[in-house]
């Protein structure tokens, strides 16, 4: 520390001290108001591994997919459950009842 004491009050003061306050500012310049800046670099590393993240999530819900269709597409019984389940099919022995709800009632009745 004593050699930096030295420098900033010795005979070469006034460059020293110029030439860190440019520094500085040079470094505070490029770091927070340049185009490429420090504060935009971190925002592009948050959604870069918010990204990957996504990626991730999607190749996996794709591997479960491509499971499930080559389940269905080689078991028959799986394909029945699934379409009764996913969209209400009824089997041939099944009695098939339907309701209405009050406002289906009053646009019937006129």
């Amino acid at each position: 520390m004593g050699k930096i004491r030295e420098m900033w009050n010795g005979p070469h003061r006034s460059f020293i001290r110029y030439a860190t306050f440019a520094t500085g500012l040079f470094l505070l310049i490029v770091g927070f108001f340049g185009e490429d800046n420090l504060v935009r670099w971190a925002k592009a590393g948050i959604e870069l591994r918010q990204q990957q993240r996504q990626i991730e999530f999607y190749k996996t819900e794709i591997a479960d997919m491509e499971k499930r269709l080559q389940k269905l597409s080689t078991d028959v019984d799986s394909l029945e459950e699934f379409a009764r389940y996913r969209f209400h099919f009824a089997a041939p022995d099944d009695d098939v009842y339907l309701l209405g709800t009050p406002e289906y009632e009053k646009t019937r009745d006129n």
